[in-house]
């Protein structure tokens, strides 16, 4: 399911400020690659950044958090509560857990995912029956994607976070040869080129 202009606009921080991204996840889906291909292109227009990574139980589809923050000058990589301008949800019911950092004009993009945690697959736990529709209740730039199947049609489907990195992109002011440039040192070779096409997929989503 794609982002309609209704769901949300595009908000561009001025780069003179700090911007905070927040990624989430789960383990195994590739959310690190995504924050130091992040950081990479940022580095490469000369902004200082510092990341700060969590990883809970990531071997059991536990929860992966990279807190990553840029600008002229950053002291702390992490993120304050509700402080973030972006978070890049890799899981809705991860992108749910962590909306409480994002700041009220901040925008949340979301691949419509669902992934048990093991409380839910033990039977401890429910999984929210609608969690994108609770989050459109409580922030106004929601944008959704299927990034699995974007990145099916790219030809890997273990590509939805260079999916993900393609949509974060548009959001951001670092031009597109940036991120080109900085995927191609950061992939294999072997994978670059379905990886290029996932980015792609995800620029033009």
């Amino acid at each position: 399911m794609c982002a309609t202009a209704e769901q949300s606009e595009r908000k561009v921080k001025p780069m003179s400020d700090i911007t905070n991204i927040l990624i989430v996840g789960v383990g195994g889906q590739g959310t690190i690659l995504a924050s130091r291909v992040l950081s990479g292109a940022v580095q490469k227009i000369g902004q200082d950044v510092k990341v700060s990574e969590i990883h809970g139980m990531a071997q059991r589809g536990g929860s992966v958090v990279t807190q990553v923050r840029y600008g002229k000058e950053v002291a702390s990589p992490i993120i304050p509560q509700g402080e973030a301008d972006i978070i890049l949800a890799f899981e809705k019911l991860e992108a749910l857990r962590w909306l409480s950092y994002l700041k009220e004009n901040g925008s949340i993009l979301i691949n419509d995912q669902r992934i048990d945690p093991m409380p839910v697959i033990m039977g401890a736990a429910d999984y929210p029956a609608d969690a994108i529709a609770a989050i459109r209740s409580l922030r106004k730039n929601v944008i959704v994607i299927d990034g699995l199947k974007i990145a099916i049609e790219a030809g890997n489907p273990k590509a939805v976070n260079v999916v993900l990195l393609g949509l974060l992109s548009k959001y951001l002011q670092i031009d597109k040869n940036v991120w080109l440039e900085t995927l191609r040192e950061t992939v294999p070779v072997k994978f670059l080129e379905t990886n290029v096409k996932a980015f792609e997929a995800g620029w033009n989503s």
